[in-house]
């Protein structure tokens, strides 16, 4: 029998391994892809006269001055637009255009100080603490793909046969039902009784995003559930769900096929009846 309050009490508080925090591999990939200019900029740190050593180094490779976005934790690719010190709003990179633009940005953003009082020592090791710094704006997304790493885990224990990140165009039936919008399925396992496709997720912590997702699977899986031979399944779990426990309740009573990681081998046991 299903029970709202027991699937709640077996939320985990996390599922963060410590290789979650950061992607060593990702951030020397990037480093790696500037080294090269970085060890050219170098030069710049400790001089007496910065217009003298940008100018050196624009007469040899200009092209050097393009990585000095990341020196401020940006990734610009020329999207980023900020103002000029004529008030003029212009993307960021045209500043590395000139050796004009280059002085402005080392001295309005306070970078020119920090070379010459040798507060960097060497920008590559500088850039690798940026990387690793903005590398934890995708914990978000790595936590997500944690999760389905165990249900993939636990799957593969299990003997469940299973492929993932399926698109709603596969079935035409299913098409119909959800209307114009195209869904991606994380799994799907097929039986001969019945396809099961399965959405997943992990929150650690609330915010209005937990209830868009109950929301709009709350709508969807009535749609899914009502084609023969297929049926909507959720597997999520973290505490993030206590902050939004109304609107998972309401998901809970619409949806017959929600788990967690503690009940999820219920879900194991229909698959193989």
């Amino acid at each position: 029998m299903r029970n709202f309050d027991t699937f709640m009490s077996q939320l985990y508080e996390t599922n963060q391994t410590l290789d979650f925090f950061c992607d060593f591999d990702k951030i020397s990939k990037n480093v790696d892809d500037v080294k090269l200019s970085l060890c050219m900029l170098n030069s710049l740190i400790g001089t007496s006269d910065m217009r003298q050593a940008v100018e050196t180094i624009w007469n040899r490779d200009r092209t050097a001055f393009n990585v000095m976005d990341i020196l401020i934790a940006v990734r610009s690719e020329g999207k980023k637009k900020v103002l000029d010190s004529l008030g003029r709003c212009v993307e960021l990179n045209t500043l590395f255009s000139s050796v004009d633009g280059v002085m402005e940005f080392l001295n309005n953003t306070g970078l020119a100080s920090v070379f010459q009082s040798r507060k960097i020592t060497n920008l590559v090791d500088y850039v690798f603490g940026v990387e690793t710094g903005l590398d934890t704006n995708a914990r978000k997304n790595r936590s997500g793909h944690i999760m389905e790493d165990m249900v993939s885990q636990i799957f593969i224990e299990n003997q469940v046969e299973y492929r993932q990140e399926v698109y709603s165009r596969e079935w035409p039936l299913i098409t119909q039902v959800l209307g114009d919008d195209e869904k991606r399925f994380d799994f799907v396992v097929k039986t001969p009784i019945k396809t099961f496709l399965i959405e997943v997720n992990f929150y650690t912590s609330g915010g209005s995003k937990l209830n868009e997702v109950a929301r709009s699977y709350s709508d969807i899986a009535p749609k899914i559930n009502s084609v023969p031979g297929f049926e909507f399944v959720w597997i999520t779990d973290g505490i993030g769900w206590k902050s939004a426990r109304n609107k998972l309740q309401e998901a809970f009573v619409n949806i017959p096929s929600i788990y967690n990681l503690t009940n999820i081998d219920d879900f194991i046991s229909i698959i193989k009846r």
